[in-house]
């Protein structure tokens, strides 16, 4: 050991991985040694949308069917088949569900292997655990900070025997034991969640529901912004609708909210059908790429309009909420509030506009506004 620790002293790091296995702390190293270490490559469980060895959180509104499109990802990890049109990796999966019980489980399964062609014999690498009527939480709130409950032991234990690709936990509400506005407390449980993915070299898709300000502004987004800040990526299952009118009600839209590691605002069209969700064609190349630039294009002349008539609007939700405001504009250009949302996302990641803050600390006020301005 102490060799080990004299090849670290005069610049060696130490490899992140065994960290992870071993429990070790990490320690400052030199930047300059590693000039000759080879560049690892990233790894997806999904390519572009869900990244191995941290925690995405897949947020949708109750009935939309985020349990289920979850549980397609399953078993299509497991048999390395594609998921809504993804190539995946494959491995086996653990799926805990806090909401489902095992006849539900059952049932689905069932409808996902029909639709696939599957067999029974095909899910040997898919281990399934229903807590519904138990306690299912994850870690213990100390009120100092959150302890690793007994059921994360366990779940520890049984992905160190399986070593899966994919760990499911169904949902949120459920395993968390605190304060969801509380900051500190959502940090600290992505944290042992994204520890549980290093450790055991997995993605872990975690399940929650928006709030009503998440629902109404089309961001899918809840409680504190930690949990979306603590992320390294994040979906939104929701369904299709313009104005309140949802004219199929079998049609959903995933959404990347955020994506540390690649492109967000990426949207995946899908429907309900035979008890499983089937992917659908959307706009590609030039059509989409000409549909986003007319809606960035629009955002910022009403940005422009209403700048000019000393009205501020926000990116959040509420009666100022920009997409809602401009899609209601006579001057909209045939832009919905949801093409518009996405217009004012491509904005935000760009720089071309900025969130900016006003009035005194207990009562600040968020809007939107040019950059530069």
């Amino acid at each position: 050991m102490a060799a080990v620790d004299e090849a670290y002293r005069v610049g060696n790091p130490r490899p992140a991985d065994n960290r992870a296995e071993t429990g070790e702390r990490s320690r400052f190293y030199c930047a300059a040694t590693l000039k000759d270490r080879p560049i690892k490559v990233r790894e997806w469980l999904v390519d572009g949308l869900i990244p191995r060895k941290t925690v995405t959180l897949f947020s949708g509104d109750g009935g939309t069917g985020k349990s289920l499109l979850s549980y397609q990802l399953a078993a299509a990890v497991v048999t390395g088949r594609a998921w809504i049109g993804k190539t995946t990796s494959q491995g086996s999966v653990i799926y805990m569900s806090a909401e489902d019980d095992d006849d539900e489980l059952h049932r689905r399964l069932d409808d996902i292997l029909r639709a696939d062609g599957r067999k029974y014999d095909d899910m040997k690498g898919l281990t399934l655990r229903s807590l519904a009527g138990e306690d299912a939480l994850l870690a213990v709130d100390s009120q100092v900070a959150l302890m690793r409950s007994e059921l994360f032991k366990e779940l520890d234990a049984r992905a160190a025997d399986e070593a899966p690709a994919l760990i499911v936990i169904d949902t949120l509400a459920d395993v968390y034991p605190a304060n969801e506005n509380d900051r500190a407390k959502v940090r600290q449980f992505i944290g042992i969640l994204r520890g549980l993915a290093l450790k055991r070299d997995c993605a872990v898709l975690l399940l929650g529901h928006p709030s009503l300000t998440g629902l109404s502004s089309g961001t899918g987004s809840s409680g504190s912004t930690a949990w979306n800040n603590s992320v390294r990526s994040r979906l939104y299952l929701s369904r299709i609708t313009d104005n309140g009118f949802e004219a199929d009600p079998d049609r959903r839209v995933m959404t990347t909210m955020k994506a540390n590691y690649g492109r967000v605002g990426e949207e995946t069209h899908m429907r309900w059908q035979a008890g499983v969700f089937v992917a659908e064609a959307s706009e590609t190349g030039l059509d989409r790429l000409a549909a986003g630039a007319k809606a960035q294009r629009v955002f910022m002349k009403l940005l422009k309009v209403f700048s000019g008539q000393g009205r501020r609007v926000n990116h959040v939700g509420g009666s100022s909420y920009a997409p809602k405001l401009f899609s209601e504009h006579p001057e909209n250009e045939g832009m919905t509030k949801r093409a518009l949302r996405a217009g004012m996302e491509g904005l935000l990641a760009s720089g071309k506009i900025v969130i900016l803050q006003e009035g005194p600390p207990s009562r600040r006020v968020s809007y939107v506004a040019e950059a530069g301005l």
